[in-house]
């Protein structure tokens, strides 16, 4: 069975993007360009502003296709619940058909509990949730959920990779006015619903993985709080009497395994 990555966090899938006119055949006012400066620019405002909010919570409902050894794909569906504190706070709740999992993250610590096996490993944490999801990556393999939020407009958020961008037009978003954006890098499409206005927040994503020839997509439609109430103890794992405590092995041992 082959897997649509979960990275999918905040790339989304353009079936439809306008073809490039001939340049043998087109003249200058016919030319769709390979980067609309509108769609660059309004990414780097989405990014900015995410950067502003000192605390949020976000819900995402998502369905990931996979595809199956004779091409028939099968989807799966997800709810990600994230709460976030700005510099150094994170507390995410993932339940799907398949797992069900927490990431606990206070500052100076990060857990991750896996509630229906009822196993738990936790490890000494740098002091912001940027640099956390970066080691979390690179040491043990470990992608946290919706981790673009905190990378848009950074430096893992480069628009070098992209090479065409085109802002498709108005629409609406569970009753949210968006624009509406689609992005090609090499092995990947995407499309963005941003929100119109003042606060620019991502409404919906779809991501379709091109170098596989069933094409594959993620899809993730967000629901935004920018005033959520919480307390410290929201962010502190506080493990049940029957968990068991793990150690998490390293990536260039095994890749996102742990041990007992």
């Amino acid at each position: 069975m082959r897997h649509l990555g979960p990275a999918a966090g905040l790339l989304l899938a353009l079936a439809t993007f306008p073809p490039l006119v001939s340049a043998q055949t087109a003249t200058p006012a016919t030319v769709t360009p390979a980067i609309e400066p509108q769609a660059m620019a309004a990414l780097n405002a989405m990014g900015a502003y995410l950067r502003t909010l000192k605390a949020f919570q976000v819900r995402a409902a998502t369905t990931t296709e996979d595809v199956l050894d004779d091409g028939e794909k099968v989807q799966y569906a997800a709810v990600t619940d994230l709460l976030a504190q700005a510099p150094n706070r994170l507390r995410v709740e993932v339940v799907s058909d398949q797992q069900q999992r927490m990431y606990f993250y206070d500052g100076k610590s990060f857990t991750l509990f896996a509630q229906r096996v009822g196993y738990y490993a936790t490890v000494p944490a740098p002091p912001t949730t940027v640099e956390l999801v970066d080691r979390l990556d690179e040491k043990y393999g470990i992608e946290v959920p919706l981790v673009d939020l905190f990378r848009w407009g950074g430096p893992r958020a480069s628009a070098a990779d992209i090479k065409s961008a085109a802002d498709i037009g108005p629409s609406v978003v569970e009753g949210t006015t968006c624009e509406h954006y689609a992005f090609r890098q090499p092995g990947l499409d995407w499309q963005i619903w941003i929100q119109q206005g003042d606060y620019p927040l991502p409404r919906k994503l779809v991501l379709t993985t091109l170098t596989d020839e069933a094409r594959p997509q993620h899809t993730a439609v967000y629901t935004w709080n920018a005033t959520p109430s919480f307390n410290d103890a929201a962010f502190t794992f506080d493990p049940p009497s029957d968990a068991q405590k793990i150690v998490f092995t390293e990536a260039s041992a095994t890749a996102g395994a742990v041990k007992k």
